[in-house]
């Protein structure tokens, strides 16, 4: 083992996206990180190189966070390597794109293996890194969730209810993993990820990002490196915060106002 006096982070699903934007946020803040992911496999190598670049020491993990003997096995590479782990962000997500009406267009695997990733996946990565960040007197993670958690509306009924029970999760685990370790959570609205591209299509893609950052009270679509600043503000800041939800939306969960308070006549 190769003890460090750098912080050492996990972020799951950190071959692209958001969670890319973090892993290398982070090794520009000094961390050391570990890059996870389940298929991408080139784009974990260029997340890894991008964060040696920085300065960082990497482990490139393939691991489903379904599987707990891969998470415990993850938590452990880090540990042999580093000894310790100061920080989790869990960011690896799965969904299934389906209209809501059609109710048939989703079945009961679906949901098994949208909450097997977003929430059971997300509570074994907490469980393995916990011995050590409470051996070590601190610790700090935060989940990637979803404004679908809040509104309901997301890629697909499963999914937005998977982001609801991951809100409310870190709640409960804030009374039990406090008072060495705080957990709090990210509620993004709509993010420019591939991820979304892909699961729409390019039209509707780029008709979606125009419409909703003309909608907006912020008129921007947030990046990947929007969110990643504030999953790793959370980490790095706030040390009295704990169990908090945060939404990072440009304001379109606060709604418009209605003519009669906008001083618009009607």
């Amino acid at each position: 083992m190769n003890k460090t006096d750098k912080k050492v982070a996990i972020v799951t699903g950190s071959a692209t996206g958001v969670g890319a934007a973090a892993a290398i946020l982070l090794a520009e803040r000094g961390c050391n990180v570990v890059v996870n992911y389940t298929r991408s496999k080139a784009e974990a190598d260029e997340t890894a190189a991008a964060c040696v670049a920085k300065g960082a020491e990497t482990i490139v993990f393939q691991a489903d966070v379904a599987d707990d003997d891969a998470c415990r096995a993850m938590a452990q590479a880090a540990i042999d390597k580093w000894g310790r782990i100061d920080y989790l962000i869990n960011n690896a997500a799965r969904t299934k794109f389906n209209p809501y009406p059609k109710l048939d267009g989703v079945s009961k695997q679906d949901f098994l293996d949208i909450y097997a990733v977003n929430v059971v996946g997300a509570y074994q990565m907490i469980r393995a890194v916990t011995p050590i960040m409470k051996k070590q007197g601190h610790g700090a993670i935060v989940n990637d969730s979803s404004i679908g958690g809040v509104t309901g509306i997301a890629s697909s009924i499963p999914y937005a209810a998977s982001k609801a029970a991951l809100n409310l999760m870190a709640k409960s685990l804030a009374h039990v993993l406090a008072p060495e370790i705080r957990i709090n959570t990210v509620v993004p609205g709509m993010i420019q990820t591939r991820w979304l591209k892909g699961g729409m299509g390019d039209e509707q893609y780029a008709a979606m990002i125009k419409t909703m950052g003309d909608q907006l009270p912020l008129k921007k679509v947030a990046t990947a490196e929007d969110i990643a600043g504030v999953l790793v503000w959370f980490l790095e800041g706030p040390h009295l915060i704990t169990g908090e939800t945060l939404i990072v939306d440009s304001g379109i969960h606060i709604g418009t106002l209605p003519p009669y308070s906008s001083g618009d006549s009607y």
